[in-house]
């Protein structure tokens, strides 16, 4: 079984797609850490972001083991992220990668912006996972505040709704949710109560298959 869950930053996806892993005993992938890995090879080496070969460069080498760096994690990485993700080449070079993961045996859980319409449009369930601006900047600026970093909640906030226009007008592979996807708001919900909520989404579309 493949599960697709799709939606903008700070919407859940991730800590949603994690348990929900667990929960089956399957594999799980964030994708988005694939582009921010290769954003982050792509600063060390001192090229621009907008360097195209280099960014290609470095999306057919990236390495996997290198994707519980925490650098990933920080705002510079992943506003550089969403530059690198509009580059159709680099998204080309990591798309095998992705669906070679998501074929499993135990079956496989993928997070990002394009699994249920690019990478898995195929998937026996796809969740869209939404939640307000206002909400998901607060999660961000607590994240960031947790591990002692200085960011303020109105720069988080800009920085969401650019991300968030850049990743849904981009020409390569927009992020928009499937016509089958299933939706999950999150604003109003904790992880709990997400990660219940999904249970029972995903429960229904098994039921219907």
């Amino acid at each position: 079984m493949i599960i697709a869950i799709d939606g903008p930053a700070a919407s859940g996806k991730g800590t949603l797609a994690r348990r929900i892993a667990a929960h089956f005993g399957m594999a799980w992938l964030d994708t988005g850490l694939l582009y921010r890995a290769v954003a982050r090879d792509v600063l060390s080496a001192g090229r621009d972001l907008e360097d195209v070969q280099a960014a290609i460069a470095a999306a057919k080498s990236v390495n996997a083991e290198t994707l519980n760096d925490p650098g990933l994690r920080g705002p510079r990485v992943g506003d550089a992220a969403s530059i690198i993700a509009k580059i159709p080449e680099v998204r080309a070079a990591l798309l095998e990668y992705q669906r070679v993961f998501a074929r499993q045996d135990n079956g496989a859980v993928l997070d990002g912006r394009d699994i249920g319409t690019v990478v898995c449009p195929d998937a026996h369930v796809k969740i869209f996972v939404t939640a307000s601006d206002e909400a998901r900047a607060k999660r961000r600026f607590l994240e960031h505040q947790s591990r002692g970093e200085s960011v303020t909640y109105d720069d988080l906030l800009v920085d969401i709704r650019r991300r968030d226009a850049r990743d849904s007008s981009r020409s390569a592979a927009p992020m928009f949710a499937a016509g089958d996807a299933l939706h999950l708001d999150t604003t109003s919900l904790d992880a709990d109560q997400a990660f219940a909520a999904a249970l029972q989404l995903i429960d229904g579309a098994r039921k219907t298959r």
